[in-house]
């Protein structure tokens, strides 16, 4: 839907954008003639995906180890970047999650989500804002946040304050750095499988099936639909698009709250299960970082 080289010219930053969504957009914007920089916490991912795309698509495609949560290590990247060719845009896509009953969350399980989400997500975006103040250039932010901002998640407490956050930070950013040709959207997606959001919320189930019982379209979104919105929101098609929350979900939060609300219903044998499935693969996924 989009004419070739629409992003030629483009240097675009995905967090998180070794796997999953963040994955999907850095696709599409590249095929589109932008250069890449990808960031994430294992090396070997971000590395694999660069390959990856680069051989199937051609262009630039950066890769930077770091942990979202270091501020100085943010700071640092970014300062990186900019003595190359400055960003024109930036996806906060990084991010962390899981079912809990908010009674069992550890203070440790909070700030593991509200460290990456709100904490992380700002460092990125102050880091590359300041960089476009000073130098006089216009930018582009797209944040991916949920639906939830809109009505809340009961058993994803910690996601859903902290994605709340990035929206606020959205709308009140769009506000301020608006003069300097600077803009801040924001994407709520519905239910979009991929291996990270399956198993920390969905544990044991097939979230495809979940949906397609409640979703007013009866079905989930695909990578196709963010990777067409992402792509419009971080182009040049409307620049007067600004400090927008567009929730792509097939009127699933108007429908049905778009939550976990039906996790009420669990007993202390089914969270117990949860729980270990997570752990389980939490652990299966440290071992093969390292």
């Amino acid at each position: 839907m989009f004419q070739n080289d629409l992003l030629k010219g483009k240097r675009i930053l995905v967090t998180g954008g070794g796997s999953g969504l963040g994955r999907a957009m850095a696709e599409k914007f590249l095929e589109l003639g932008a250069d890449i920089d990808i960031c994430g916490r294992r090396k070997q991912v971000l590395d694999e995906t660069a390959g990856q795309l680069m051989q199937e698509h051609g262009g630039t495609v950066r890769t930077y180890q770091l942990d979202i949560r270091d501020a100085e290590a943010v700071d640092a990247m970014v300062e990186e970047i900019f003595r190359g060719q400055p960003l024109t845009g930036l996806v906060n896509n990084a991010a962390g999650n899981f079912v809990s009953r908010t009674e069992d969350i550890s203070p440790r399980g909070f700030d593991a989500i509200a460290n990456i989400v709100a904490h992380g997500t700002f460092y990125v975006t102050q880091a590359v804002g300041k960089r476009w103040i000073a130098g006089g250039h216009p930018g582009s932010v797209v944040s991916i946040i949920t639906t939830w901002v809109k009505n809340g998640s009961p058993f994803t407490v910690p996601s859903a304050m902290s994605k709340s956050a990035v929206y606020a930070m959205t709308m009140s950013l769009a506000a301020e750095w608006g003069r300097y040709g600077i803009r801040l959207n924001a994407i709520g997606p519905g239910l979009i499988p991929t291996e990270g959001m399956s198993k920390r919320l969905y544990p044991g189930e097939d979230p495809a099936v979940v949906s397609a019982r409640q979703n007013p379209m009866g079905r989930v979104g695909t990578l196709e639909e963010l990777q067409n919105l992402s792509t419009f929101l971080i182009s040049d098609a409307c620049p007067w698009l600004n400090g927008e929350g567009i929730m792509m979900d097939g009127a699933d939060h108007l429908g049905t709250g778009g939550n976990f609300y039906a996790l009420r219903e669990w007993d202390d044998a089914q969270w117990k299960a949860a729980r270990d499935l997570i752990r389980n693969q939490d652990s299966r996924d440290r071992d093969r970082r390292d």
